[in-house]
Parts: structure tokens; C-alpha cells; sequence
């Protein structure tokens, strides 16, 4: 699919987790599997609720819908083979495995962004242009939105991994992190292309997150400037809790992705660099469910309503 061109490294050793005490491995692997079935719970909920009521069939939870299907995705290309490897000596990954995973965690990833983006634009037309709503985000505008949204993912997926895996790799195999990621394969690659590739590769994934946050960001300074507008203080707070479940997921999205992708080469340890990947890959995909869960008026009654009052219904 990709073109690939083999070398004589035909397996990689993903060693992230080696450097770990071992008696904290099945700690750690306990830890992240909770997390992950909850963010596989979470997302499904999520789904399963927008699905069932009929008052959230609405381009906004539309969106929501795609988002989570999108987080689902990203956390099984990356998550299952880090827990395998958490209790497993042999960390080996082939060649054709590795390339796999670093296409679907970058195409997953990406359209995550741009899906926020989305829902951003999705915000902005509803504050801002309340009366044109209906015709600029009917169901084939919606339609097109999430369709380029998960178009941009796939393409930016198929330029890194192809870019990554036709350099030549030589010399050591074993990468310095538990998943496929860019830098530490990079620095497996030799050449006189590998400088260009790392820098090529760099300005396609900055461009794209880069654009995506400033659309965002331009997407709430309307926002913002209209609510200002709003006479009463009750209009205010209402228009600004229909933004603030995605406002809060945007600031933890691209708060931990900035700590990771922009700190300084050296600031941590290769243990701290995992850890911190950790933050992104499973802490970040575990915290969006339920701040839409919580944050979430709309949300928050239909899941009582649609499974809560079948569980308890003397409490609901």
C-alpha cells in the first residue's frame, strides 16, 4: 500500500518500557488497562446515547460521534500493543507491523484535530450566525466537514509513514519508545535524506496541528466577542455552556501535545519522554469522554435518561 522499501532491518524492538523497574510494570499495565476500557466505554456511551435520542440528533453531536469513533481508533492502534509489551520480554515489532501502527496512530490522531476544528466552526456558526445555522450546517455541509476531516487524517497519515519507512534503516533496531513514533525511528535512519525527510515531516505534522489551533483560536475570538454582546448574563452563561465541554477537550488536546512535540531536545529523561507520551496517548483520549459527559447539560440528561433510568429508576 505504501510502497515500502525494505532494508536489511526487518524488525524493530520498541524498549520504552525496559528501562522501567520491572515490579512496576504490572502496576502500570493494570493502570492503563482500566483507563483504556473506560475510554472504550466512555466513547461508546457516548455513541450509543447520541444514537438513541432523538433531541441530539444534531450536526454538533454529529460531530461528537465522529470524534469518538476517531479516539476509539487512535487508542486501539496504539494501546493493546503497549499492554502486551508491558508484561512481555520479547518487545519486537516487525517492519510492516511498525509502519501499520505509525499510519493509523498518525491518521487517527489527525483527524481527531481537525474534527475539533470542526466542532469549532460547528460553535462559531451556531453564536455567531444563529439564523443561517440550518442552511450552512445542514446535513450535506456536515456530511462534507467529517468526510474531510477524516480525507486530511488519511492523507497526512499516508505522507509521514511513507516518507519514514522508504529512508534506509541501519545499524541498531531498537527504538527508544513503546510505540512507532517519528523521532526515535529517525534517529535508527541513515542517509544524506534523513535531515530533509525529518524536517519535511516536521512542517507537514506543525502545519497541520498549527492551522487546526489557529482556526480554533479565531473560531472563539468571535465566539467570544458575541457573547460579549449578549445583554443578559443568563444568555451569556447559556451561549457559553454549549462551547465549554469542547473548549476544555481543545485545552487539554493541544495543552499536552505543546508539553510533548515543543519541549526543549534533553529536558527529559527517556523514561520522562515515555511518561509523557503517556499523558497524550492514554491519558488524554481518557479525559475526553468524560469531559463531555460532565460538561455537557444536554448530554449529561439524555445518558441518565437513556440508560441511568433503565439501571435506577427510582433515581432518575
Amino acid at each position: 500500500m505504501l510502497g515500502l522499501n525494505y532494508t536489511s532491518v526487518s524488525e524493530f524492538i520498541l524498549i520504552g518500557f525496559s528501562t522501567f523497574p520491572r515490579h512496576l510494570l504490572p502496576v502500570f499495565f493494570l493502570l492503563f488497562l482500566l483507563m483504556y476500557l473506560f475510554t472504550l466505554l466512555g466513547n461508546l456511551l457516548i455513541m450509543a446515547t447520541v444514537w438513541s435520542e432523538c433531541s441530539l440528533h444534531t450536526p454538533m453531536y454529529l460531530f461528537l460521534c465522529a470524534l469518538s469513533i476517531s479516539e476509539i481508533l487512535y487508542t486501539f492502534a496504539i494501546i493493546p500493543r503497549m499492554l502486551a509489551d508491558l508484561l512481555s520480554t520479547n518487545r519486537s515489532i516487525s517492519f510492516m507491523a511498525c509502519a501499520s501502527q505509525m499510519f493509523f496512530s498518525f491518521t487517527f490522531g489527525f483527524t481527531h484535530s481537525f474534527l475539533l476544528t470542526v466542532m469549532g466552526y460547528d460553535r462559531y456558526v451556531a453564536i455567531c450566525h444563529p439564523l443561517r445555522y440550518n442552511v450552512l450546517m445542514g446535513l450535506r455541509g456536515c456530511t462534507c466537514l467529517v468526510t474531510w476531516s477524516w480525507a486530511g487524517g488519511l492523507v497526512v497519515g499516508l505522507v509521514v509513514t511513507s516518507a519514514i519507512f522508504h529512508l534506509t534503516f541501519c545499524g541498531l533496531n531498537e527504538v527508544h519508545h513503546f510505540l512507532c513514533h517519528v523521532p526515535p525511528l529517525l534517529k535508527l535512519a541513515c542517509g544524506n535524506n534523513v535531515p530533509g525527510v525529518a524536517l519535511g515531516v516536521g512542517i507537514v505534522c506543525i502545519t497541520a496541528l498549527l492551522g487546526c489551533f489557529l482556526l480554533i483560536l479565531l473560531s472563539y475570538t468571535f465566539i467570544v466577542a458575541a457573547i460579549l454582546r449578549i445583554p443578559s448574563a443568563e444568555g451569556r452563561h447559556k451561549a457559553f455552556s454549549t462551547c465549554a465541554s469542547h473548549l476544555t477537550v481543545v485545552v487539554v488536546h493541544y495543552g499536552f501535545a505543546s508539553v510533548i512535540y515543543l519541549k526543549p531536545k534533553g529536558l527529559y529523561s527517556e523514561e520522562g519522554n515515555s511518561l509523557m507520551a503517556i499523558t497524550y496517548t492514554v491519558l488524554t483520549p481518557f479525559l475526553s469522554p468524560i469531559i463531555f459527559s460532565l460538561r455537557n447539560k444536554e448530554l449529561k440528561i439524555a445518558i441518565k435518561k437513556t440508560f441511568l433510568s433503565k439501571l435506577y429508576p427510582s433515581s432518575i
